[in-house]
């Protein structure tokens, strides 16, 4: 028997997006032997495979390297690195595997005529205007085993489930138990997934699992220590599901499954994000979900027919999508909204203002737009008092520890860089609006990184606007995935907001020479004709200048920390190009000029 646990397919999703629109310059072709290599050329060319991973480059010679990380790689050039590799079954074989997940995943299929088409879901993906959360979403309500490019998940050996659903079913049932027997109602813990969940295989053993989820808790939880309930859970898993894999695997999916399952944001986590929840504001969501889908696989007559059935972005048909239920919706909302206002008003937080909405109309696209809406207002209001609480004193330390440990967290790190980096920037101002772009789930917690596509976070002040981009890259890759892209998002934001002066912070561990060198020609001489003004700090140089806003506070608990600060700081490190000799000049410079603005606060 087998675990289930989130394909490979899907654990880098702008991965997979970049394969996918590489995969869109040759929609309509054959998928021949020459389709198959072109498309792995492709890849290689475009950046988006090898390049910047030490495995693959370590075997390239010093020209191909050079070409590699050129800003003019020509097909060719692709071609001789992709021959060089000297992969069993060729480029070609390369090809197909790289071509996999995009077919697993449903973005794209193979004709009878062998011919690739990109599908409706695959086109959704590659819109500007995609959302991530609705992509998982859609992609894992259609993930079931049996299925017809799954063979190692057989029907023979029981299995009949669509793990999400049956998770729903499982977390559902657990908490209705735990109500009966007047026990907490918190969802099932992380040790509890891994034990029942994942070994979970046949959706008419979900009322079953969930009563031994309740006995489970009772013993492990008379356990007095934390070895002993380890040793406890350990034990019952070599036990009682002796046929799987190791109990290592079983935490090790768990964290995964989990952390993919909140970017649908159907779930929350809760008690330190030890348990996993239903989301209750999708209550009348997973409710609609739960009374029509028992969690049974559907049968298919072929792969061809899967494949058409996974790239359907309009089917399954969401049972919610009526106007009784997304009215329903809409009055979970507005009572949501009108708790979240009133506590920040007890609080003497200002309150966003309220959009304008109807509710009243037939049209149930029109319905859907108010949701979303309504949920966009909704993350004002917790933005408003993320804002509020980044003045505090506790706040500034724990974002100063935090960053210091970025490296150490346990969470997915570029999310929590992001979202550490966000409040550090409420800390730093008196902004209109810090606006970060990764998705969040409904508790306003970030479940992934912001998209390629956009700055990861936009600000806006009263004097000036900025963008913030963040990284955990050090080494050249980061030149390549941000230095161009940066100046480009940057740029776009400009256009977009012209009214004030932009800025743009850039935050990594260290800046990469070439890194630094790309900002200082845009900030000295010209990017797309004119030029900008960007900011490359250190993650510890971000820190210092949060230190000595603490200090400041500790001294004078009535501080005033104005963005005019830091529209001064940034025009001082902006200024220094003029009379620095090169880039490494200039970013030598940096925290020396942090330092003397950080003590002329107290002045």
């Amino acid at each position: 028997m087998r675990f289930w646990s989130v394909s490979t397919t899907v654990r880098n999703p702008e991965r997979i997006r970049s394969f996918l629109k590489v995969l869109k310059e040759l929609d309509g072709e054959v998928w021949s032997i020459e389709a198959q290599r072109k498309f792995q050329i492709l890849l290689i060319q475009k950046k988006v495979y090898g390049f910047g991973e030490p495995q693959f480059e370590q075997t390239l010679s010093n020209e191909q390297m050079g070409w590699l990380h050129s800003d003019n790689f020509t097909y060719e050039q692709a071609e001789n690195i992709l021959a060089s590799k000297n992969y069993e079954g060729g480029g070609e074989m390369r090809g197909r595997q790289s071509y996999n997940p995009i077919e697993k995943m449903g973005l794209a299929y193979l004709t009878d005529e062998n011919k690739i088409v990109i599908t409706s879901f695959g086109n959704y993906f590659l819109a500007e205007n995609y959302d991530l959360g609705n992509v998982f979403f859609r992609s894992f309500l259609k993930w079931q085993y049996p299925n017809p490019d799954a063979n190692k998940y057989s029907p023979n050996d029981g299995y009949n489930i669509k793990p999400l659903i049956a998770t729903f079913h499982l977390i559902k049932k657990v908490n209705t138990l735990c109500k009966e027997k007047c026990i907490k109602e918190k969802g099932v813990s992380r040790i509890e997934f891994a034990l029942f969940f994942t070994t979970l295989s046949n959706y008419t053993n979900i009322n079953n699992t969930a009563e031994k989820i309740v006995v489970f808790r009772k013993k492990y939880d008379s356990k007095k220590t934390k070895s002993e309930k380890d040793k406890f859970a350990e034990d019952y898993f070599n036990k009682n599901f002796s046929e799987y894999e190791s109990w290592k695997n079983a935490n090790e999916y768990t964290d995964n499954i989990i952390r993919y399952f909140r970017l649908t944001r159907f779930f929350y986590l809760r008690g330190n994000d030890y348990y996993i929840d239903l989301e209750p504001r999708r209550k009348v969501e997973i409710d609609s979900i739960l009374e029509t889908d028992n969690a049974s696989a559907i049968i298919f007559e072929s792969k061809l027919d899967y494949s058409l059935y996974l790239g359907d972005i309009t089917r399954p048909e969401l049972p919610w999508e009526t106007k009784a239920k997304l009215q329903e919706v809409i009055t979970l909302l507005l009572q949501d909204i009108e708790t979240t206002g009133n506590d920040l008003r007890t609080k003497n937080i200002i309150v966003p203002k309220h959009p304008q909405i109807s509710a009243t109309t037939d049209n149930t696209d029109e319905l859907k737009e108010v949701i979303e809406i309504l949920r966009a207002y909704r993350r004002e209001l917790f933005d408003a008092e993320t804002h509020a609480k980044g003045k505090t004193l506790e706040i500034i330390d724990y974002c100063i520890n935090s960053l210091q440990n970025i490296f150490k967290l346990t969470g997915k790190k570029p999310v929590e860089l992001e979202r550490i980096v966000t409040l550090g920037l409420h800390i730093l101002n008196d902004a209109i609006g810090i606006r970060p772009n990764y998705p969040v789930g409904d508790d306003n917690e970030p479940t992934f990184t912001a998209p390629a596509n956009k700055p990861d976070i936009e600000c806006f002040y009263k004097a000036f606007n900025s963008i913030c981009e963040v990284t955990l890259l050090s080494n050249r890759s980061q030149w390549f995935n941000e230095g161009q892209p940066v100046m480009r998002h940057l740029r776009d934001f400009e256009s977009v907001h012209n009214e004030k002066q932009t800025y743009c912070l850039f935050i990594a561990p260290k800046i990469h020479r070439d890194t630094g060198n790309t900002f200082w020609i845009s900030v000295k001489y010209e990017y797309e004709g004119y030029p900008q003004k960007i900011i490359p700090l250190t993650i510890q140089q971000f820190i210092e200048i949060l230190r000595f806003l603490l200090i400041a506070k500790q001294q004078n608990q009535n501080y005033q920390f104005t963005h005019a600060k830091i529209q001064q700081l940034f025009d001082d490190i902006i200024s220094e190009t003029t009379s620095a000799k090169d880039s490494g000049d200039w970013l030598s410079r940096i925290s020396t000029i942090i330092n003397k603005w950080g003590h002329s606060l107290a002045a």
